[in-house]
């Protein structure tokens, strides 16, 4: 099970690059790349909020629940 993160996704719906979404939101273009790769391991809810705001979206626009998770694509993928 695991927490994907659709980042690309919003911003790609709302044409912004993520250049432009650090500068907006004051987190940097560093920060916003791990979270958007899904390398990263915990978001702050103040950095998620800031996110919301600007991209006009909820949470659960961001984060999806993968009960299947990256474990379960390798597995069904190897078969």
């Amino acid at each position: 099970m695991s927490i994907r993160v659709t980042l690309d996704r919003v911003l790609l719906d709302r044409r912004m690059s993520l250049t432009e979404l650090s500068e907006r939101v004051g987190v940097t273009l560093a920060n916003l790349s791990i979270l958007k790769t899904g390398k990263a391991k915990a978001v702050r809810f103040s950095t998620l909020e800031a996110l919301c705001r600007e991209l006009d979206c909820q949470p659960g626009d961001l984060l999806v629940f993968d009960e299947q998770g990256e474990e379960g694509r390798r597995r069904v993928a190897a078969e």
